[in-house]
């Protein structure tokens, strides 16, 4: 007989998951808690006098890259009726550090992609105060298809038939449920990718166990030649350490010309934003990888444990003060 701890209730959930669910729960509303304070001592707007969110680096207009956000996702594995991304890091709803990073790296117009109980994402947002979430704009993924199909679904904020604001040349693609994610890593990403006139840039990471990871095949020359996912890797393929966590740039045209042409996976039957990258190399485009993600930083969230895990790495990180609020990266 197990033990008290995994003892299964009728759905196959063990009492310790019950708890650890609503453990996480109780954060979310101490978060919300945290960040309201932070307001009321800062103002009404969220914003902290050492908050450096909208240094966009002097870039503007069509210079300013744009980031798409994937925030779809419903995060099973969390046992949680919550979208994945409005779990709770450093008292916020993790999408907001990712947020917080791109406007590091200079983005001015950010999309964040929902889906799963959207109005849950986009009440998080909104909780930030007015001023942080401004900029922010959402597309809808109203049926979860793959990475391709959500960032097809921005598609339409990012095309010349809007005119509501300058077109973007280059589009960052990344993970919401990455809180982890640095500033200087995408500016890092960004200067390779302008430097080099390169139609995709990726920066990877090298890590000691990359069971689950897309893994980056290189060719004799170095260059990238494809991303293969685990699950469709070969024995050899998974001896490679070097991954894809899903930091992506792209020129905004070759981006989105080539996901009109993704075809369905056949064996999930969804669209991945992993075969543009190769669709550019044959082709003839330029697409750059680049080794600059620390191995911490793309730690995954699939647990309540190793939510709390990634939560307390990002507590050490931020200045005293800084947590709940936004404040200083």
């Amino acid at each position: 007989m197990a033990g008290v701890g995994g003892r299964e209730l009728a759905d196959g959930v063990t009492v310790a998951q019950q708890i650890l669910v609503l453990l996480v729960l109780v954060r979310i509303q101490v978060g919300q808690f945290e960040s309201e304070s932070v307001k009321r001592s800062s103002g009404s707007d969220g914003m902290t006098s050492t908050d450096h969110r909208y240094n966009t680096g002097g870039l503007t207009g069509a210079e300013a890259p744009a980031a798409v956000i994937l925030a779809a996702g419903k995060g099973t594995r969390m046992r949680s009726p919550l979208p994945k991304v409005v779990h709770p890091v450093g008292g916020r709803p993790m999408v907001c550090a990712v947020v917080d990073a791109c406007r590091e790296a200079g983005c001015e117009r950010i999309i964040l992609v929902v889906g799963y109980e959207q109005e849950r994402v986009r009440e998080g947002v909104a909780s930030q105060g007015p001023r942080w979430a401004e900029g922010i704009e959402f597309a809808e993924q109203a049926e979860q298809m793959g990475t391709g199909h959500a960032v097809r679904c921005a598609e339409a904020l990012l095309t010349p038939g809007d005119h509501r604001r300058a077109l973007p040349r280059d589009v960052f693609v990344l993970a919401g449920d990455g809180p982890l994610i640095r500033g200087q890593t995408l500016r890092t990403l960004l200067e390779r990718h302008r430097a080099t006139g390169a139609a995709a840039t990726l920066a990877t990471a090298l890590l000691d166990d990359p069971t689950g990871y897309g893994r980056i095949i290189r060719g004799a020359d170095g260059r990238l030649e494809r991303i293969v996912e685990h699950k469709e890797c070969t024995p050899e393929q998974l001896s490679v350490r070097e991954v894809n966590p899903s930091y992506y740039c792209f020129q905004r045209e070759a981006l989105f010309r080539n996901l009109a042409r993704v075809e369905r996976n056949p064996q999930s039957g969804e669209y991945y934003v992993t075969d543009v990258p190769t669709m550019l190399l044959r082709e003839g485009a330029r697409v750059e990888v680049i080794d600059a993600v620390p191995a911490e930083d793309v730690l995954s969230i699939n647990t309540p444990e190793q939510l709390a895990e990634v939560d307390a790495i990002y507590r050490a990180r931020r200045p005293q003060g800084a947590v709940a609020g936004g404040g200083a990266r």
